[in-house]
Order: C-alpha cells, then sequence, then structure tokens
C-alpha cells in the first residue's frame, strides 16, 4: 500500500533533454515517461507539472532583446511542447487515459487547467500532464508546482531536479565534501538560501504544510520507492513539532 493517495511530480525541461540540456531527447523521456507510469502502476493518482527551460527561460530575455513578460510566454510555450511530448510518450507505453492540461489556452491540443476537472481526471485513473505554468510572467514553474499540488490536494510533490540527488549545503558539483540533507523545513531552507526551488516556493509550500521530496530524476525507481516509503533524497516539510517537555 503506497504511503500517498495523489502526487504532482514537479519536472524540468532539462529533465526531458538529455545530455544536450536543449531540446528533446528521446531516451530521456522515455526514461521519464516510465517513472511516472511506475507510480500509476503503483495506483498513486499522478499529475505532472512540466518546465520548458530546455527551449526558452525568461532570464534569456536580455539576450534576444526583448523583455521578460514576452520571454516568460515563450517559455510557457515551451512547456505545452513537453507535455505534448511526455503525453506521446507515455500514450506509446499504456492504456491510460492521460489528459494535457494548460493554464494558457489553447483548446485544439490540451484541455484548460480547472481544478474541479483535472481532480475528476485522477480520481478517474488518468494521468493528467499540467503545462503553461500559471499562465502569466515573472513565474517559474516552481511557484506553479506547489500551487497545483495544492489546489489539487495532492499528498505530496515530488521534485525531480537533473543532475543531483537531494538538496545540499553547498554545491555538491564544486564541492566534493558537500553535505546532503536527508530532512529540512522550508524555514531552514529559506534561512540557508537553498536554490533548488524557488523563495516563493518554499513560502507557500511551508504555509500550507506541503511535504516536499527532492531527488535525482535519472535515478531509476526513486519516485516509486519514494511513494512506496523509502526515505531517498532530501524530504523538505512544514516546522518541525516542538520536542515535548
Amino acid at each position: 500500500m503506497p504511503r500517498y493517495r495523489r502526487v504532482v511530480v514537479k519536472l524540468s525541461g532539462e529533465a526531458l533533454a538529455g545530455p544536450a540540456a536543449t531540446g528533446a531527447d528521446p531516451a530521456s523521456l522515455a526514461r521519464v515517461a516510465d517513472e511516472v507510469l511506475s507510480l500509476h502502476n503503483l495506483g498513486v493518482q499522478v499529475a505532472v507539472v512540466v518546465g520548458g527551460g530546455n527551449y526558452f527561460r525568461g532570464r534569456m530575455a536580455d539576450g534576444w532583446g526583448i523583455s521578460r513578460a514576452e520571454a516568460d510566454n515563450i517559455g510557457m510555450l515551451g512547456t505545452v511542447m513537453n507535455a505534448l511530448m511526455l503525453r506521446g510518450a507515455l500514450t506509446a507505453r499504456t492504456d491510460a487515459d492521460i489528459r494535457v492540461m494548460t493554464a494558457v489556452p489553447i483548446h485544439s491540443v490540451a484541455e484548460p487547467f480547472i481544478r474541479l476537472r483535472a481532480v475528476h481526471h485522477l480520481e478517474r485513473g488518468m494521468i493528467v500532464v499540467l503545462a503553461g505554468g500559471i499562465g502569466q510572467p515573472y513565474v517559474t514553474t516552481d511557484y506553479p508546482a506547489v500551487q497545483r499540488a495544492l489546489e489539487l490536494d495532492a499528498d505530496a510533490l515530488l521534485v525531480a531536479k537533473n543532475g543531483v540527488d537531494g538538496v545540499y549545503d553547498s554545491d555538491p558539483k564544486v564541492n566534493p565534501d558537500a553535505r546532503r540533507f536527508a530532512t529540512l523545513t522550508y524555514e531552514e531552507a529559506i534561512a540557508a538560501d537553498i536554490r533548488v526551488m524557488d523563495t516563493s516556493a518554499f513560502v507557500l509550500a511551508n504555509e500550507q504544510a506541503l511535504t516536499m521530496h527532492v531527488f535525482d530524476v535519472a535515478a531509476a525507481g526513486v519516485m516509486r520507492k519514494i511513494c512506496e516509503g523509502a526515505e531517498l533524497g532530501t524530504v523538505i516539510t512544514a516546522k518541525r513539532d516542538a520536542a515535548p517537555e
């Protein structure tokens, strides 16, 4: 029996890009699809929030001579492209119904995000892929991932990172002595200036006591093991209860 009934998985665009870090890589897409399906096959209701950084990021605005709002709109379209590709990869592997829902209306390719409809899809055993962030510029997909997890009454948010297996006290790619945290509170993460997600996402998750698991997207089986109860990666929670006197 899985410990979570319903989860939201947060995927960066880079998770679908492979070694090139841009565009889409069929092998990476297939691996991610298999990991998502492993949760569905476990009996967990799954929604996936996808990023678009493998195509375009808002911070690239200056280099292109365009406004940040315009750049973020382009990035949102990138998330839709990733969602459609992920739906294709999932559909090729399962008979389950896969629905793409977007915050940016594109009626010919996806449903608009309507909270109660998304919940209904999940309750009927569908996998829901969420694109377009929250449909507004100046927001990365970190905050929308937390928001969607709360809107959908998910038990946890699974944050799949690219190339790192949790939260560290310093960059493990630079510091070989970096220490990985098994557990953190959101307040501790904010105080330590942990950059694994936007501070705004941490603040919202902390206010609403949402449990977050941070792990390496390339590690096979980790999503499923986390839902089965394994303590892998880093778990971030709201403030720990004070010890009884």
